[in-house]
Order: C-alpha cells, then structure tokens, then sequence
C-alpha cells in the first residue's frame, strides 16, 4: 500500500493517457442530468468530482451509494458506473437499471461483470489496470470522470491541463507531504480522530475517514462546515483530550467560513487540546484537491504502520461478500 501511495503522480500521469485515448461516443440524447453510481474506492471519486465542478457544470450532478437509482433517470441522463473490480453488485444492479431506462451509460472498470456487459451491450467503457486494492486507484477513476463529463460537455476542457499541474504540484512537493502526514500521524496514534472541512471538500474528508479506516484500521468520523455549526459543535461538552480533530482548510476559503473556523476552533479547545490544520497548496480546485487527497493518503498508511496494522487486510469485507454471495 505505500509504495501504491508513492506512485500516486505516476498513476494520474497513467490516468490522464487513458481518458486521451478512450474511445467515447456521443449521446443520442441531449444530457439532462448527470447520475455516478459508485461505492467505496471507485465512488468516492464521485463525490470528489461533483463537488469540484458544481460551479460550472451545465448539469445536475448525483451519486448513488447503493442499489437503485432515481426514478428521474431516464434517456437524457448520462449514468457513469464507477465498478473498479467491475463485479460490485449494488453498482452492477444500478447498471440493470440505467440499462432499462435508456440511460446513455459509461463505465469505469478494470473488468469483471461491467466490462463483460458493456462489450454485450455495446456500452461505452474505459478500461483501467487491474489488480490492485480499489481504494489506491483513486487516481484512475477520479480522472476518467473529468474526461467522460468533459467529452460529454458537462464541464470545460480545463480539467486536463489542471491535472497535469496537479501531478507536477505532489512531485515537487512529496518530501514535504510525507514530511506533514508523519506529523500528522503522529497526533493521531491512539486518538479518535474527528475530521473537519468546508462544503466543497466534503468528498476529500470523506475519502481521509475511508483511508483511515481501510489502510491504519481504525474508527473517526467527519463533519461539514458550515453545516455542522448547526448540531454537532454542540456536542462538544466534555473534556476529551482522546479525540483529535483534523481541519482540512482551502487556503482560498469563503471568507465568512473562515470566520466559523476560528469560532469552532475556540469552542473545541476548551474540550481537546488535539486540533491540526492540514492547509492546500495548488492553485485550481482539481491542484488543492489531488494534494490533499495524495497527503490524507500517506497520512492514513503511516499512521497504520505506527500501529502495527496490516494495511492491505481487508477480510471483513471479504467476509460480507462471501455471505452475500451464499443468498
């Protein structure tokens, strides 16, 4: 897993090469909306990517986390199938379904039931390497979304050229990322962490949390500012110096949540002295997001090696599958 982590820039390097040469064909219907079905390593990306657009997309942009899909779907939805094994079955059953609605479909695959149903089908399809746990391949699926949304004119060509700024941004700066995270890290043994961020970065403290709990193995959860102002900050009502809140803060943030920050930060210190802010570098959306996920990445394979953890064992979720498979 660490060595998959360093490997980060040459995997989007990879990534940016297969959505060049994919070979995507036009929508018989004008796109309405736009629906990315996904579920853990290859769904994150969803969340990320809807969220980085949503200022300039010219269509709705929705996730599905499970087995259905809206009853909005229909011919003038373009639904992405984001299956990096290619045989998720909640993801599989939404590719059902978007099949039966006439939805213009493309998948994210590296094989399996996806890709043998988009050849049957003569579905769009971008295929990407095999053979690695989904959540270090990140890089592959979040890059496949910009260029499928960008061929389908949902979004602006920009996405290319900012990602390949996004590669050279973590190269240069990989000494001080792994240099930050093992601080970082560090803060976080035998803590539980409580990880904040502003809306529009909802999906990187999402994929921390996930990286967390799959590659260090353990327990944290997450909040959104400015949303969390309204519930959660009033939890905060005892001493607990065994939490530790992690603050993921967009050097160009909305100044008005800038603003709640330096409030929340007052608030929960009189109940954890354990806050760290991980600030972006980059200057597009895409830079600052491909940085903080590459440091929430290291962050989450250093801390499970300080603990021991085996940070490939995923057998638990082997084991639900495997009695999923027996019904």
């Amino acid at each position: 897993m660490k060595a998959l982590v360093a490997n980060f820039s040459k995997q989007l390097t990879e990534a940016i090469a297969i959505g060049t040469n994919a070979k995507l064909t036009p929508a018989k219907n004008s796109i309405s909306n736009v629906l990315i079905c996904g579920l853990g390593g290859s769904g994150i990306g969803g969340s990320i990517v809807s969220q980085l657009v949503d200022s300039n997309a010219t269509a709705p942009i929705n996730i599905s986390k499970g087995y259905f899909i809206p009853a909005y779907v229909n011919e003038n939805t373009l639904v992405i199938i984001s299956s990096y094994s290619g045989n998720t079955e909640e993801t599989l059953n939404c590719m059902e379904l978007a099949i039966a609605k006439n939805a213009k479909i493309v998948s994210i695959t590296s094989g399996g039931k996806v890709l043998a149903v988009s050849k049957e089908k003569n579905l769009d399809v971008v295929i990407v390497p095999g053979g690695m746990p989904p959540r270090s391949c990140l890089g592959y699926s979040l890059t496949q979304l910009f260029f499928i949304l960008g061929f389908n004119k949902i979004i602006s060509n920009d996405y290319k050229a900012e990602l390949e700024t996004a590669v050279k941004l973590i190269d240069t700066e990989e000494q001080n990322i792994i240099a930050e995270a093992t601080s970082v890290a560090n803060k976080l043994l035998d803590k539980m962490p409580v990880i904040y961020a502003t809306t529009y970065n909802e999906g990187i403290a999402i994929r921390f949390r996930q990286q967390l709990n799959e590659n260090a193995k353990i327990l944290c959860w997450h909040h959104i500012i400015p949303e969390m102002n309204h519930n959660e900050l009033v939890g905060w009502t005892q001493k607990n110096d065994n939490l530790s809140v992690v603050l993921f803060l967009d050097k160009d943030e909305y100044s008005r949540n800038l603003t709640r920050v330096e409030i929340n930060k007052e608030v929960i210190r009189k109940y954890t002295s354990n806050i760290t802010e991980i600030h972006s570098k980059g200057n597009s959306a895409i830079e600052k997001a491909i940085y903080f996920i590459h440091l929430g990445d290291w962050v989450s394979v250093i801390l499970g090696e300080l603990r021991g953890a085996d940070l490939m064992e995923v057998n638990v979720i082997n084991h639900l599958k495997s009695k999923l498979s027996e019904i």
